[in-house]
């Protein structure tokens, strides 16, 4: 029986291996293309599309202005561009700040709303109740601590622009602006840098797939009417939005050129919250969406619940029970040491030892690899430390998301089980 589990366990890493390849190569394919298409800044944007910016903020005193401010100078026309600040539930001096910034004569003409929100439904609820005044084609969202380069909203809807029928969302890259504080946000950096470079480019260049990321998109009003609006109940309502938007036959397409700053967790236990939520609310959606496997909807929906399923299920469960297995086996090795009489439960028949050794290890250099693929494409971030960084998050870093993937599967299980009802984690910020 150990066997089996055993080889089922190698199979299907040599599967996430396989799928990794896949991946970078789209990824490698879409960089190459990239390359040769040269960067327009148009000077006439009169026929660019009327936009409202969202931004929902929690008790945000620390980092809205700056936020704000940012938003504010982006290189679109001041006349197409609405400004929503949700002051959400707030307690702190967020609604103050945002008054005093409105009222500096530099913007006093612009379209700039604060809303002082007591609703509930959090995130989700403060972008429903903007959407019902906003007044653009297109919603932009921006988290609090989100800080956009000059030219992102018009990269955005200069993408949304190329097939408007055809895509439901547009969303950009966003980047760690406080990476090198510490050794966690720095490797936080690193995962970000990666998933951002090379999954996201993988996936839109191969297959037409794209995930909205939360912050730094844009999606089309009369498609978020459609929907309904942002689910409440949703713990992540980035990926539960992205399943409704492809139900209905439109893409979410990648804009490499609009980037955004954010900031990161620099502490451990606020990590962990954050990331356990994320967790959470993935498993949340892919067990809401796992029907579409089995029904008539578009093969890019099943291939996203897949990879849902693959990533947060399958290969995680693969690798924790490899993992065990390799490790139980070398507790007993020790132990026979000292005693022969003592016999492993788990004995490695024939070469399953050496095919798990390679899978291990094909791994590792795979995950580096991708990781330094991805910051050679952004300038400033292939060094020495990220280099070091790289080859040691595999062993630290990373198997923080074994101990947060199964954490947070027991937790939405008892959700489920109970009807306990999941509560938001506002990310503390840091000035």
């Amino acid at each position: 029986m150990s066997d089996a589990i055993l080889l089922i366990s190698i199979m299907s890493i040599w599967i996430a291996v396989f799928e990794s390849i896949v991946i970078m190569w789209g990824a490698i394919r879409f960089m190459f293309k990239q390359n040769k298409i040269p960067m327009v800044i148009p000077e006439n944007m009169d026929h660019f599309p009327n936009v409202t910016v969202i931004v929902p903020a929690h008790n945000e005193e620390i980092v809205i202005m700056s936020t704000v401010e940012h938003i504010l100078k982006l290189n679109y026309p001041q006349d197409k561009v609405q400004i929503i600040i949700v002051a959400d539930n707030c307690s702190d001096n967020t609604a103050a700040r945002l008054r005093a910034l409105k009222e500096q004569p530099a913007y006093a003409d612009r379209d700039f709303t604060i809303m002082e929100r007591t609703g509930s439904g959090g995130k989700s609820g403060a972008l429903n109740d903007a959407m019902v005044i906003s007044k653009g084609e297109w919603l932009c969202v921006y988290d609090a601590d989100a800080a956009p380069e000059k030219n992102a909203l018009l990269f955005l809807t200069q993408k949304a622009m190329e097939q408007p029928e055809k895509y439901g969302a547009v969303f950009g890259r966003n980047k760690a602006r406080n990476r090198s504080q510490n050794f966690l946000s720095g490797c936080i950096n690193l995962e970000l840098v990666t998933i951002q470079r090379v999954h996201h480019t993988g996936m839109w260049e191969l297959f037409g797939l794209g995930t909205i990321p939360g912050t730094n998109f844009i999606v089309r009003k009369d498609l978020m009417e459609e929907i309904g609006g942002w689910d409440p109940q949703a713990i992540t309502e980035d990926t539960a939005i992205s399943f409704e938007i492809l139900t209905r036959g439109k893409l979410i397409a990648l804009a490499p050129q609009a980037e955004a700053y954010q900031q990161e967790p620099e502490l451990l236990s606020v990590y962990m919250k954050q990331r356990e939520r994320w967790s959470k609310g993935n498993y949340s959606v892919v067990m809401d969406n796992i029907h579409h496997l089995f029904d008539k909807t578009s093969w890019r929906i099943k291939l996203h619940v897949m990879y849902y399923a693959a990533s947060y299920f399958w290969f995680m469960i693969a690798i924790i029970v490899s993992d065990i297995i390799f490790l139980v086996n070398i507790v007993y090795q020790i132990i026979e040491l000292f005693n022969p009489a003592v016999v492993s439960p788990v004995q490695f028949v024939g070469d399953v030892y050496v095919y798990l050794v390679i899978g291990w290890a094909l791994m590792y250099y795979i995950y580096v690899l991708q990781i330094n693929m991805a910051l050679a494409t952004d300038i400033g971030q292939s060094n020495t430390r990220n280099f070091i960084l790289s080859c040691v998050s595999y062993f630290t870093y990373s198997q923080l998301f074994l101990i947060i993937s199964v954490k947070a599967f027991f937790s939405i299980t008892y959700d489920r089980i109970t009807g306990r009802e999941s509560k938001w984690y506002k990310t503390k910020r840091f000035g």
